[in-house]
Parts: C-alpha cells; structure tokens; sequence
C-alpha cells in the first residue's frame, strides 16, 4: 500500500513540475483551459496542467518589420518600387491570440497592401518631398485596422524610393538646367551691379577736374610693374582739349 502512495505521489509531483512555467517580464501568457480562453499569466513562475490546459507566450515588446519592396504607381502614372520599415507592439495579448492568426505576418501583409494604396493616392513629387505625412497616413490606416487585433502601430518610415532609370536621367537634366539658371542670373545680378558702379565711378571722376588724368597715370604705374607688358598710352580727352585751347589762343 504504501509503494502505490509513492507511485501515485510521484506521478501527481512529476505531472505538476512538468506543468511548470516561467513567463518573462517582455512576456504575457494567454491560458486555455479546456479550448476555452481563462485568463493571462502575467511574469513569474506559473502551473498550466498539462492535458486540460494549453498556453502562448506573446512577446509585448516593439518589433521592427521590414516591408519589402513594393510595386506602385503613383497619381501621376509613374512606377516606382517603395519598401518601408514598421515598429508595432501588442497591446493586448488575449486579441493577437484569438482575433487574428499568426499577428506578425497579418500585420506585415496589411502595411504593403496599405503602402501600395497610400502611394497610388499622391504625385511623385508630393512622395518625394513629403514623406513624413505620408508615413503618418499609412501609420493611421495600419494603426485603426489592427485595433481590433490587440496591435499598436508606433511608426511607420519609408526607406527608399526607386525611380526608373529613364527618370532618373530627366530629374538629373531638370537639376542640371535649373543649377545653370541659377549661374545665369546670379552672373547677371554681378553684371549689374558692376554697371552701376562703374557709372557711379565714371560721374565722380567726370565731375571733378582733372580726376580722370590722375586716374590714368595710375593706372600706367600700375602696368609698369610688370616690365614685360607693352603698353599703347592714350591720350587723355582733356588733354587733348587743353591742346585745342592753346592752339585756339
């Protein structure tokens, strides 16, 4: 009799240690008894009887999902590939569980065909130059859709958009020419300004009496530096004016 209570003990200690689980601090416990949903095992050392009982660990921290590349054509007709990366959470643990099968890839699957959808809605340039409000759409429309499903979409940020080469080239062009339409006008801007200054320079002189001769010789000892120069010396206009008074006289 008393070898039986040994056995029947031991059966009885081998079965609730096999039963023994540690769930994790990053971890919650979605518990089934009998098919039936019986609450969540929260972090420590938990019993779940084999047979009559059957559990899931749900992993509660953030994860990052990579959306692959994706093909789409934007409002204005040009086909692109995008890819994004998605960084979600499970805010309910009972949800991910019953509501939806195998969340991470019900998850992943919704962010592409979303993507698609978002970008087919704006221009490539509205793509290219506002990708912060973009990605907060898709973040919304992920987001409320996966509500349901115990999933909190924390952000979503496009990687990379891939133009075809035959663009590439025409965007390269458009760069190049309005690079150049820059050069033009700001040479231009220079011109004027040199114009101006010239003139100022010429009224000044004109107006003061023998301040164009002075400039001249200054300009000549200026040259003189440079032995090698050949220098052809014009007469100044009042000189040649001072003559014609002489020569009147």
């Amino acid at each position: 009799m008393s070898f039986l209570a040994w056995f029947i003990g031991g059966i009885v200690v081998l079965y609730i240690l096999s039963g023994l689980k540690v769930v994790k601090e990053y971890e919650r416990g979605v518990l089934f008894t009998l098919g039936k949903f019986s609450g969540l095992l929260n972090p420590g050392l938990k019993v779940v009887l084999p047979i009559f009982q059957q559990w899931n660990r749900v992993d509660i921290r953030t994860k990052a999902v990579d959306v692959p590349d994706q093909d789409a054509i934007t409002k204005d007709n040009v086909s692109i590939k995008v890819n994004a990366v998605l960084y979600f959470k499970v805010s309910d643990a009972k949800k991910a569980i019953i509501e939806v099968e195998h969340f991470e890839y019900a998850v992943s699957q919704l962010a592409q065909t979303t993507m698609r959808d978002v970008v087919g809605e704006v221009s490539l340039d509205s793509l290219l130059s506002k990708r912060d409000q973009i990605s907060k759409r898709i973040r919304e429309i992920v987001d409320k859709a996966t509500d349901p499903w115990g999933i909190k979409v924390e952000s979503v940020e496009l990687k990379h958009v891939e133009l075809p080469m035959d663009l590439k080239r025409v965007i390269g062009k458009e760069a190049e020419a309005e690079r150049e339409k820059r050069a033009v006008i700001i040479k231009a801007e220079g011109e004027v300004t040199a114009a101006n200054n010239i003139a100022t320079a010429a009224k000044m002189l004109s107006g003061s009496n023998g301040a164009l001769h002075l400039r001249t010789l200054q300009t000549l000892n200026d040259l003189s530096s440079d032995q090698s120069n050949t220098v052809i010396f014009a007469i100044p206009l009042e000189v040649l004016r001072a003559f014609e008074k002489l020569g009147k006289n």
